[in-house]
């Protein structure tokens, strides 16, 4: 599938995904504001390093995180369970605002912060019980441009591939069958980039534990 363009005018985009429902909005957040924001949250998040199992064994997950939310949005990752930390003002106002540009509704946010190229995400999708069978994910980016990867779940070849530049400022929608079809990831690169802070937005129901 490629690199998908973003040179289009601005607004959602849909994205070239069979059986799924993704789009981009390249900037729905201004610059200044999504500088301002980005400042904000790295002096104002928690970060923390999350074990993460792989393998069978348990290791420090390549990134900073925070899981934020309701106090019942409890969440279970990589066999991890992890209570919500309480909403901050700002991202309190901002699950609304995206809630409203998603037409979905929100009670938790993954706050991940990839401090430079060496830290990633490996490939996985957010299929968990709580989440239900065709979530709405809201994945808000702020920081420097890192690509954004997609492919099927059963054996692909480079051309299943669909990546994405994700800017400063940018929401990206997953919703319908994205998670149950495909897996995607944040690759290491080696080029010199600074911090990226990515904010997946998600409801969480506590009656499908």
């Amino acid at each position: 599938m490629g690199l998908f363009d973003q040179t289009a005018a601005d607004g959602w985009q849909p994205l070239p995904l069979p059986h799924a429902e993704l789009s981009l909005w390249p900037h729905w957040l201004a610059q200044d504001e999504a500088d301002a924001l980005l400042a904000e949250l790295r002096a104002t998040i928690p970060w923390e390093v999350h074990r993460i199992r792989i393998f069978g064994r348990e290791v420090d997950s390549p990134r900073l995180s925070c899981w934020i939310g309701d106090k019942d949005a409890t969440y279970v990752y990589s066999r991890t369970r992890f209570e919500p930390r309480p909403w901050t003002p700002a991202l309190a106002a901002l699950r609304d605002r995206i809630a409203q540009a998603c037409g979905a509704r929100f009670n938790s946010v993954l706050a991940n912060l990839y401090r430079d190229g060496r830290d990633s995400m490996g490939w996985h999708s957010d299929n968990e019980p709580e989440l239900g069978a065709q979530p709405v994910i809201a994945s808000l980016s702020l920081g420097a441009v890192r690509r954004f990867r997609l492919k099927p779940r059963e054996e692909a070849t480079r051309e299943d591939v669909l990546g994405i530049e994700l800017g400063h400022g940018s929401l990206l929608r997953m919703a319908g069958d994205t998670q149950q079809r495909y897996v995607h990831d944040l690759p290491k690169t080696s080029a010199a980039v600074g911090p990226r802070i990515n904010l997946t937005f998600r409801w969480v129901d506590a009656s499908r534990r």
